[in-house]
């Protein structure tokens, strides 16, 4: 059965949460805090070793209330169903959506087409155990009988950025192995790879459903062809594995049919680390670790699945994240970890939610006549401080803001997780109190400043505060709990997507530049005078074609 298609304009809950934004919207969150001591400890979800404080947003219970009702109005409860359950909710393509599956328990019986499909998902489990085994013990070795010291990961987006983050985002946990990771078509990119790595003891995992992405088929053939300039195509079997559904292709390649791993279209790409895409991740960390990081998915999965939707986690920083999308009109958010290992999460995220959510016609196939989807940009703090900051304090744009932190740090220097995590702390509390005129001359007065320059410098010292964060705080960064903060933002964009009537899990907005691409790839080996294109474009294909 397929999603439910409802305007969440046309539900009363919307219609009141209008009438409700114009009451509050100008009041500060200061005002509430005085007005309800409670506020904090009643806007706080403490869920296993996460602590998510919601307190810091412009919204009080009643705004809680009415995004619970829209959720409600928009039947967030079934879609939920229908994703778990294996329903046809990606209609425009014809799929279920099922990457929660890849990380049930062996208990579990999902079925696709009337199979049962845990059985399959245990089997490749298995076998990306066995291989990974296999390399980090040393037993399967290279063309020259040495063991692999190198891992190259060949993708790009989801078969690239889910496996680059996680495998960053656990440095501390990783083997002796060296993982890389080749996405752009640049050759300066997959050139530079090269320059590091040593034929003999360097393992490809080549990532493509079809094994025809443009991307990813130029990188493998251009690292083959380097390969081969030292070894035997017949030592290509020994060196290259793939995950892909073309299995001839990947034969065609010269890659072992024993050295495939499958992948399943009710998997979309951006959703698929968690499948045999993490093959690149299991050789970084061991499986051991890649279980554990399913296993943290899977805790969360049963989280969202049961908990009531007013301590729901994924559903309470979805609606939040609707209620300034929709209401303040807010165009972006900033998810900022205070952990270096998360130095890649917004990246990967930057995918996960804009090409889900980065739709203009809903399900109905109408167009939208209401903001959907939102930009997500972050960086690591505290270096983010010193750099867009000034912006969120005192910029003229609304941006809410994710702060996600550990307590624990990994390597047990308490010095520095002390300044870290009092600057974690630090920044939502200055972002909501801000710093009022009468503070800034208090200030210059305690240190003799002129009346001039208090007079002159004041305005510019002014903070307003009022800017709403979300903080969570999670125990330490462990494959568990990485694995649940990635579930936690998947589950928050399929909530959104729901309310916003859309469907999240196709992407076709990524489809006509590939088309045009191929079309001007042509026209660059013809001496023909460039046609067909507007002038801007045909000015740069001859002049480019010039230069080149």
């Amino acid at each position: 059965m397929p999603l439910p298609k409802i305007n969440p304009t046309h539900t009363k809950a919307w219609k009141k949460l209008l009438e409700h934004y114009k009451s509050i919207k100008d009041v500060h969150m200061m005002q509430w805090f005085s007005e309800n001591e409670n506020r904090a400890s009643e806007m706080t979800i403490h869920w296993e070793d996460f602590y998510v404080d919601y307190s810091k947003n412009r919204m009080d219970a009643k705004t809680m209330a009415l995004l619970l009702e829209l959720a409600e109005e928009t039947q967030l409860k079934l879609a939920i169903d229908k994703q778990f359950q294996g329903d046809i909710i990606n209609e425009t393509e014809g799929r279920e959506v099922l990457h929660t599956a890849l990380r049930s328990p062996r208990s579990a019986k999902i079925e696709v087409e009337g199979q049962d499909i845990i059985p399959e998902i245990y089997e490749v489990k298995a076998k990306i155990k066995d291989f990974t085994n296999g390399i980090v013990d040393g037993k399967r070795k290279g063309y020259t009988n040495k063991a692999f010291t190198d891992v190259v990961n060949i993708g790009i987006g989801g078969s690239d950025l889910g496996p680059a983050m996680v495998v960053d985002a656990l440095q501390y946990y990783k083997n002796h192995l060296t993982t890389h990771f080749v996405s752009n078509v640049d050759g300066d990119h997959v050139n530079e790879v090269l320059k590091k790595l040593n034929p003999e003891t360097t393992l490809f995992v080549i990532v493509s459903k079809t094994f025809t992405t443009q991307e990813t088929l130029s990188n493998a053939n251009t690292i083959k062809a380097w390969f081969l300039k030292s070894a035997s195509e017949n030592d290509v079997a020994k060196h290259f594995v793939a995950v892909s559904t073309n299995i001839e292709k990947v034969k065609d390649f010269g890659i072992d049919g024993d050295n495939i791993f499958p992948m399943w279209t009710w998997v979309g790409g951006r959703f698929s680390l968690w499948s045999a895409v993490g093959l690149s991740i299991s050789l970084a960390t061991g499986f051991d670790n890649f279980d554990k990081l399913l296993a943290g998915a899977n805790a969360m999965d049963n989280h969202f699945k049961t908990a009531d939707f007013k301590t729901n986690l994924p559903v309470v920083l979805a609606l939040i994240g609707i209620w300034y999308t929709n209401f303040f009109e807010s165009e972006s958010e900033a998810v900022i970890g205070y952990s270096q290992y998360l130095n890649q999460f917004a990246t990967y995220l930057q995918q996960a939610n804009m090409e889900s959510n980065g739709k203009s016609v809903d399900r109905n196939g109408d167009k939208v006549t209401y903001q959907t989807g939102n930009i997500v940009w972050g960086e690591p703090g505290t270096n983010s401080q010193h750099a867009f900051f000034q912006l969120i304090h005192q910029g003229t744009k609304l941006i809410p803001a994710d702060f996600i932190g550990f307590a624990k740090s990994l390597h047990g220097n308490k010095d520095h997780q002390d300044k870290l995590m009092s600057n974690f702390i630090a920044q939502t509390e200055a972002l909501l109190n801000g710093k009022s005129k009468e503070e800034v001359v208090a200030e210059f007065k305690s240190q003799n400043t002129s009346e001039e320059t208090i007079k002159q410098l004041t305005p510019f010292k002014v903070f307003e505060g009022n800017k709403p964060t979300n903080t969570i705080l999670i125990d330490q960064l462990t494959p568990e709990s990485l694995g649940k903060l990635i579930a936690l933002y998947e589950h928050k964009i399929f909530v959104q997507g729901v309310i916003w009537n859309v469907y999240s899990y196709d992407q076709f907005g990524v489809e006509l530049g590939k088309q045009l691409a191929s079309k001007i790839l042509k026209e660059f080996g013809t001496k023909d005078q460039i046609a067909g294109h507007d002038s801007s474009t045909s000015n740069l294909l001859e002049y480019y074609k010039k230069l080149s």
